[in-house]
């Protein structure tokens, strides 16, 4: 199961980067080349444990939905996020958030399946992991670029 990990420091508080990268409009913000959308769950405001949201997106020029569950919760350390229903067969997305002299460090972790078995290996190898893991640097930057906009003081 390949595991994907980007490391972003910013220069901003650690609650700011947490509440930021749980945000429903942050994430819109951050996935607007794929014309993401909310089609149910929250529309607005932080997720919070248990909750679902079902987002609408073009990716690899597929529209596609997934549903996806906060099943983890530590503020403001640590969030999980997992597949309920969608392309994978099965994801994990762990959004770590550690204090840093330079303000704090976000950590995505992102393991997945892709379905289809040996097929999903080989699209994997192909193009699968690079598409996801420019996905994340992306939505990282994005999120390093709001934060960034309020002063550490």
């Amino acid at each position: 199961m390949p595991l994907i990990r980007i490391e972003t420091i910013i220069k901003a508080k650690r609650q700011r980067c947490f509440d930021l990268a749980r945000s429903v409009s942050a994430h819109l913000g951050s996935t607007a080349d794929s014309g993401e959308r909310v089609v149910a769950g929250r529309r607005e405001g932080l997720l919070e444990l248990g909750e679902e949201v079902t987002w609408e997106a073009t990716h690899l020029g597929i529209r596609q939905r997934l549903t996806a569950r906060i099943t983890r919760l530590e503020p403001p350390g640590l969030f999980v996020d997992e597949i309920v229903t969608g392309a994978f067969a099965e994801f994990s997305h762990t959004h770590e958030f550690e204090e840093h002299e330079d303000g704090t460090l976000m950590r995505d972790l992102f393991a997945y399946r892709s379905p289809l078995g040996a097929l999903g290996k080989l699209a994997d190898a192909l193009f699968l992991e690079r598409y996801m893991t420019r996905f994340l640097e992306k939505r990282a930057a994005f999120l390093k670029s709001e934060a960034e906009r309020v002063s550490l003081t």
